[in-house]
């Protein structure tokens, strides 16, 4: 395209890139560019005889798309993000994309606690299994290795259901884990609840649930620690549950 002023004419190149082309260019299946239309992500132009036509901003477009997914933003994210940065500044996409990465990362921690949890879940129910004598008859409840938990992991289950605290000593204990665990994220467990915190609590956390299996064995805790993330499970047999819920539930009054 020429633009002439005076004796002086400048030139100026327009990228007409057919879909195969582009597909070539930046390695995105022409399938794909299709869909990334139809999800309003990739506008195009049509020529004359109907064939989609695209501009230099197709590529870089591509590209901030590419970088997004790999980042494992929804489809639905990326296109608000394409919104900003066609039409802001780069400041402008990073501060939208704070937000979104650290949700990211609190998803993909949670998902890689739940993974090292059922692996070591895998783990022990291995070697129970390895460590059981060949019994001639059917599997009984002595085999236990659907659960991988032998008697001492489930002692809990059949602890009397008492505290061994008195009155002052019982009401200091709850107000240290109300203190430790006023901000916590809560989630259910079966049999139970968890608890999530940041990390550098690890030792405060497991000095409570020493002393407060020393009073309530029928209190069973479990910690994990992946990242800046602790995770503290606390099972209780059925008839605990509001005790449970007493002394380490969110929801509970204060």
């Amino acid at each position: 395209m020429t633009f002439e002023s005076g004796r002086r004419s400048t030139v100026i190149v327009v990228a007409d890139l057919r879909i195969s082309e582009l597909a070539e260019r930046t390695g995105v299946p022409a399938t794909t560019l299709r869909f990334y239309e139809n999800a309003g992500l990739l506008p195009a132009d049509r020529a004359a005889n109907g064939y989609r036509r695209y501009d230099e901003d197709a590529v870089a477009r591509l590209a901030f798309i590419g970088a997004a997914k790999r980042l494992g933003l929804p489809l639905e994210e990326i296109a608000e993000l394409l919104t900003i940065w066609a039409d802001g500044s780069c400041a402008e996409v990073c501060d939208d994309l704070r937000p979104r990465l650290t949700r990211r990362i609190a998803e993909a921690e949670q998902r890689a606690s739940e993974l090292a949890a059922f692996t070591a879940t895998l783990y022990a129910a291995r070697d129970h299994l390895d460590a059981l004598p060949d019994l001639p008859g059917k599997c009984g409840p002595q085999c236990g290795f659907l659960t991988g938990e032998d008697a001492e992991d489930q002692a809990w289950r059949s602890a009397p259901v008492a505290c061994s605290l008195d009155g002052p000593a019982m009401s200091d204990r709850i107000s240290q884990w109300h203190e430790l665990l006023h901000d916590a994220e809560q989630q259910s467990v079966p049999d139970g609840i968890r608890l999530i915190l940041p990390a550098d609590r690890a030792a405060r956390v497991a000095e409570l649930a020493v002393a407060e299996q020393q009073c309530c064995a029928f209190l069973d805790f479990r910690i994990h620690l992946t990242g800046r993330r602790l995770y503290l499970d606390i099972r209780a047999p059925a008839e605990a549950a509001s005790m449970l819920a007493d002394i380490f539930s969110q929801n509970s009054p204060r």
